[in-house]
């Protein structure tokens, strides 16, 4: 097996536990180091420090696989690897749909495993994996025993190691919708044509943190419980409207919630499995909307869900400039000015909550900037649309937006609207979504929500 010596001036990364290894941290080689294949990292004092595949076409030329000497990763090796994963997630995640493998995190860097019951959605994203594949999934069917193993490496990044973008099936049967259980909701999985794997299961514990936003907001509706006499004549509670007629709507107490970037519709389902009153479902793509018009009907909530195929940032900014014409238009009519001239704006409308949950927007470090002012912009938008006291829920999945840049451009945003904002919740990725301590890059995920106030109300 060839050696890669690191350079005496390198940081130490890898005695953290940081399984990547760059070429600039590579003193030299010493044996013949075959793309793909098996190496020793030894210190510039030549003292053992791991083992790891190796690839000189990347920028990061080996990745760490073990820390103990390691002959082959052959089948044995990713069926003892595997099984670590499956157990950790079965402590941890009580439905049969979870990321099952985590590529670096789970010490398989360059393989993502996703599991939808029965049905496996693989990702090989690095040469060393890639030379692998049978192996990884004769051991992924002696571990889980799927129906069928599905292929979904048709992402860029394989092009950054040499490979081609390729997806279809591996192994068994494997049907194109899945039906999985998230939270106790019932959700139809594209695992051909849906984004990366199909779904996103990093936002699990996250999307049922919003539970205790979804009720309370009656009152703010004249509505109020009163006590009423029953018809064996004991005394129940109903709820009753100003006008003193009883309500008969079952979700009376629940938020009005506007989710953009919805793909799949997940946060509207789990907004109107908590009593959501009514739900604005919106994605740019139509693909997207159809999904989540599928599993809104799935769960029985068609009635409470409206969709819309449009761009967020257009529409959070039409809704923003409707909003505040009619807020215009209020204020001139107190003063007796003519209002009868119709409105120019389109949209106006606010709601309980606003949910955002875009993709990455700065997948480099170069495209920082523009996400800085992408997420200043939906962000902006969407807390100006917030009912006063209501609720910000909004995440980014952007790694290069470090949390304390994203936390920045969310109060510069708060400032140019004129809100105050109270975070009462700060969250990262699900458990199935582990992190080694010091391997920054696998705390991409940042989710908060924050109750919005206008500073003239305080």
């Amino acid at each position: 097996m060839a050696s890669v010596i690191l350079s005496r001036s390198r940081r130490k990364r890898l005695e953290q536990g940081h399984p990547w290894i760059y070429n600039n941290e590579i003193e030299t080689i010493e044996g013949e180091a075959q793309p793909g294949e098996l190496v020793e990292i030894l210190n510039h004092q030549r003292k053992y420090l791991a083992t790891g595949y190796y690839n000189p076409k990347s920028q990061i030329t080996v990745r760490v696989v073990s820390y103990q000497p390691v002959e082959e990763m052959d089948e044995a090796f990713f069926t003892r690897r595997f099984k670590e994963c499956l157990q950790l997630r079965e402590r941890f995640v009580s439905e049969n749909a979870y990321r099952l493998v985590y590529g670096e995190a789970d010490f398989l860097p360059g393989l993502v495993v996703d599991r939808f019951g029965d049905v496996l959605v693989i990702q090989v994203l690095t040469l060393g994996m890639d030379l692998r594949r049978d192996q990884i999934v004769k051991a992924l069917v002696e571990v889980v025993k799927p129906q069928g193993i599905y292929e979904r490496s048709d992402v860029s990044v394989r092009e950054m190691e040499g490979l081609e973008q390729i997806k279809g099936p591996l192994y068994g049967t494997c049907p194109r919708h899945v039906t999985v259980m998230e939270n106790g909701l019932v959700i139809s999985v594209d695992i051909e044509e849906g984004q990366k794997t199909g779904y996103f299961f990093d936002q699990r514990e996250n999307r049922a943190s919003i539970e205790p936003l979804m009720t309370g907001w009656g009152a703010r509706s004249g509505i109020t419980l009163q006590e009423a006499a029953g018809d064996q004549g004991e005394t129940r509670l109903i709820p009753v409207n100003s006008k003193g007629k009883e309500v008969t709507f079952p979700y009376w107490d629940g938020a009005t919630v506007l989710e953009c970037f919805s793909h799949t519709g997940s946060f509207t389902l789990h907004a109107c499995k908590y009593g959501a009153k009514k739900v604005t479902c919106l994605d740019i793509s139509a693909h997207a909307i159809e999904s989540a018009k599928a599993n809104v009907e799935l769960n029985g909530f068609g009635e409470r869900v409206e969709f819309v195929v449009a761009d967020a940032f257009d529409y959070l900014r039409e809704q923003v400039k409707g909003a505040d014409e009619r807020k215009a238009r209020a204020q001139a009519a107190a003063s007796k000015a003519d209002t009868s001239v119709p409105m120019t704006a389109g949209g106006g409308r606010t709601w309980d909550v606003v949910i955002l949950d875009p993709p990455a927007f700065a997948k480099t470090k170069s495209a920082v900037k523009g996400a800085v002012r992408g997420y200043k912009d939906i962000n902006l938008h969407g807390m100006k649309l917030v009912n006063e006291g209501g609720y910000l829920v909004t995440a980014s999945c952007s790694y290069h937006m470090r949390p304390e840049l994203f936390l920045e451009t969310i109060l510069d945003a708060a400032a140019d609207a004129g809100k105050v904002l109270r975070l009462v919740e700060w969250r990262a990725a699900g458990k199935d979504h582990p992190q080694i301590l010091g391997v920054e890059e696998g705390h991409y995920l940042k989710f908060a929500v924050f109750e919005v106030r206008s500073k003239n109300s305080l």
